[in-house]
């Protein structure tokens, strides 16, 4: 199935007015003209396609990401990435989420593969897709399956048969985030003896089937689907046998998802202001004659940076602790204590961040009266996306670990896994 087939002309023809101009001749890097350009390009395109009612997917915020090479980022320059650390890595995924939190959420996989390969051992495999990265290459995930296992079992009813000489592929995915833009996907399934592999193919071969079916009350446009695979045949190459002993935490997948909607509070104070300042009458019983002087709703606003602040703070913090276990990795494998540290930061992140973004998220009509909850205006969105974020693991269980290892020096789970 192509992505590509889904466009209209029209969609297209927008596309080249930019695409094949010479804006990007190299991957971008944090801090640059470059960077600030996509970042509002794609900001631009999510407010236009959210104000014309059309709930189109953001394929041209795609194709500028492969044209820009942003999921490069965090490969080093000398291999033709970015170079960013991983906390350079979140800033940017705040400020993607805050311009578009689809979008942002939909590289999750890719990102998380690109960590996996950068602490892989040097071998052709390695460099192979190093370079499809800084080519543009954009990777997607079809791990989740909805069986009666527990999440994070490494055991899967896909399965990969022998067949010649290469294998068939047979299973169905679930919440495939972001795979409905990406050029590859990677795919968890077990082999007939219970091996379980990583597969990792194109998403336009044959049998590789891609559903937009995800209908979940945020994160409408991640293309968090239904991936059939059907009798799809995989070459030998193609194949990596599993290995838990590189990551014993997948700490990374989960702070991932709250510099998401850190990226919705920046988001959130954008349109309190805005609602402020548009507001041409007042209540009888105001503070001020005009909304923008009231105090009262100047203190909402306040209180509303301040939570963006805090969670950007504690995100970044948490992302300098993944920098600390992932720079200590020795033969492909990181350091116990450091990566047990590194998930206990973003499960102290998590219980805090839901917090308070869910509370900014109904604090913002604090401030817009009735007008505010008009269906045209869309607010409500920042609600639902952050809901459907932090409901992917609940924060009730990341509470009590913690505290269980507080009280009793209970180390939390390993291998948590957040497709």
């Amino acid at each position: 199935m192509s992505n590509k087939d889904q466009l209209s002309t029209k969609t297209k023809l927008k596309w080249n007015d930019l695409l094949f101009s010479t804006l990007f001749t190299k991957p971008v890097k944090v801090g640059t003209p470059e960077l600030d350009h996509l970042i509002s390009e794609v900001a631009r395109d999510a407010k236009e396609r959210r104000s014309s009612g059309n709930e189109a997917n953001p394929y041209f915020a795609f194709e500028l990401i492969r044209q820009s090479r942003l999921g490069a980022l965090r490969i080093p320059v000398e291999l033709g990435g970015g170079g960013a650390n991983i906390r350079e890595l979140f800033q940017v995924i705040i400020q993607l989420a805050e311009a578009d939190p689809d979008v942002a959420h939909s590289l999750r996989a890719h990102n998380s593969f690109v960590e996996d390969l950068l602490i892989s051992p040097d071998n052709e495999k390695r460099k192979t897709w190093i370079q499809r990265i800084t080519d543009g290459e954009i990777i997607g995930n079809a791990v989740t399956e909805i069986s009666s296992r527990n999440v994070g079992t490494n055991l899967y009813e896909t399965t990969l048969s022998p067949d010649g000489d290469g294998y068939r592929l047979n299973g169905t995915k679930y919440f495939s985030t972001g795979t409905l833009f990406a050029d590859s996907v990677l795919v968890k399934a077990s082999k007939l003896d219970g091996i379980p592999v990583t597969v990792l193919i194109p998403t336009d071969r044959e049998g590789v089937v891609i559903e937009d079916d995800w209908d979940g009350i945020g994160q409408r446009l991640t293309g968090s689907g239904t991936t059939h695979l059907k009798n799809v045949f995989v070459k030998k190459e193609e194949v990596t046998v599993n290995s838990n002993d590189k990551t014993p935490f997948n700490s990374y997948l989960q702070l991932y998802l709250h510099a998401v909607i850190t990226g919705i509070v920046r988001n959130i104070v954008t349109d309190a202001a805005t609602l402020l300042h548009n507001r041409s009458r007042t209540f009888s019983f105001a503070a001020a004659d005009t909304a923008a002087a009231d105090p009262q709703l100047q203190q909402i606003i306040g209180q509303l940076s301040s939570s963006a602040f805090a969670a950007e703070a504690i995100v970044l913090a948490a992302a300098e602790t993944l920098d600390i276990a992932v720079d200590s990795a020795a033969s492909g494998n990181i350091d116990y204590a450091l990566s047990h540290n590194a998930s206990l930061r973003a499960a102290q992140a998590k219980v805090v961040i839901d917090n308070i973004a869910l509370q900014a998220s109904t604090q913002l009509f604090e401030v817009g009266g009735a007008s505010a909850t008009r269906q045209s205006a869309k607010l409500d969105r920042h609600w639902r996306n952050i809901r459907t974020l932090a409901s992917h693991n609940p924060t009730v269980y990341k509470a009590r670990a913690i505290g269980d290892y507080i009280v009793n020096g209970t180390e939390l789970p390993v291998k948590q896994v957040y497709f």
